[in-house]
């Protein structure tokens, strides 16, 4: 099956990975966080707006693949504290509405900077 690799310019240039990989009609989103498309963080110490900007971030890579949000079938979320478990139920249930993906949500101890507060990868079904 052939498999394209994309990195779409909405998001933040990835170093050594690949934002966005489309195998057939299935589409492998790598974990997304507050960045913009010039790398810098949105919404430093607030877990909402990052939250919102992460969500963003998931549908503009859902779009580089020919899908929209409708298509996310799976989301796993990384959260640095409970704490942020409100703020970003919220942007969840804002951006997904009555038909949100399968989920599974972890706290860890911490992501790749430590001013980012939740990552989300995601699984999207084209068609």
């Amino acid at each position: 099956m052939p498999k394209e690799f994309l990195n779409p310019p909405a998001l933040s240039q990835p170093s050594g990975y690949s934002h966005v990989v489309k195998a057939g009609s299935t589409v492998y989103i790598a974990g997304q966080v507050a960045l913009n498309s010039k790398g810098e963080i949105v919404g430093a110490g607030d877990a909402k707006a990052q939250a919102r900007q992460v969500l963003a971030n998931l549908e503009a890579a859902v779009k580089a693949a020919g899908g929209a949000k409708k298509d996310i079938v799976s989301i796993t979320t990384y959260l640095v504290s409970r704490d942020h478990l409100p703020a970003y139920r919220e942007a969840r249930s804002e951006f997904f509405g009555d038909h949100p993906p399968a989920s599974t949500l972890l706290i860890i101890s911490g992501l790749a900077r430590p001013e980012i507060l939740i990552e989300v990868s995601a699984v999207a079904a084209l068609g």
